[in-house]
């Protein structure tokens, strides 16, 4: 029992550590943008060791990726096997509604630092896996093709591609105009129109 207490003490611990490392990344962000986000600076913000950062993440991009990743999580009632395009169609919408739900948390100035073509956490070339919401959309859209339920009129890999760039398009749009845009409305119109090209019975 006190084994029990002590793991998640020290897991809360471990916790409280990441978040305090994401929390000062997001402050160096917001005030100084990306060029001065820095392990030395973000290690010296959160008062904690290079070697407590390097225990958590590999890299200040995996830092801030973990966090991209790690949004909170959708009720997967809404990804269960579509009857039809329509009910596809409006999944996909609903995963990136909560993505972009996600980005107003973080804010305008966090997510202007993260989407900069410095940060090759956002090169899918480069990782090994790709943000969560794109893995969730290839993976049902994969579960519907088995199915039966739909096809594509392109390869599932350019879908998925496609669907991500249309998403970096949107938020690059809504950083840039400071978040002076309907940004629910721009991604759902989007990848609607999107969508409605390449989804069929």
């Amino acid at each position: 029992m006190n084994q029990v207490n002590e793991l998640s003490k020290q897991q809360k611990k471990s916790k409280e550590t990441k978040e305090r490392i994401f929390h000062a990344a997001k402050r160096i962000l917001q005030r100084d943008g990306y060029e001065r986000l820095s392990i030395k600076n973000i290690c010296e913000e959160a008062k904690v060791s290079n070697g407590s950062f390097y225990h958590h993440f590999k890299t200040k991009d995996d830092l801030l990726s973990y966090y991209i990743e790690d949004q909170p999580n959708i009720d997967p009632s809404h990804l269960d096997l579509p009857k039809n395009v329509d009910g596809a169609k409006a999944a996909i919408i609903y995963v990136y509604l909560n993505y972009v739900k996600y980005c107003r948390e973080l804010g305008v100035e966090f997510m202007a630092g993260y989407y900069t073509p410095k940060n090759q956490a956002l090169n899918p070339v480069i990782r090994t896996e790709r943000p969560y919401p794109i893995i969730t959309v290839q993976t049902y859209l994969e579960k519907a093709i088995n199915a039966g339920v739909i096809s594509l009129t392109l390869p599932l890999e350019d879908v998925t591609t496609d669907i991500r760039m249309i998403v970096i398009g949107n938020v690059f749009e809504w950083c840039m105009r400071n978040g002076e845009v309907d940004f629910e409305e721009n991604m759902r119109r989007s990848l609607s129109a999107y969508l409605d090209g390449v989804l069929k019975d």
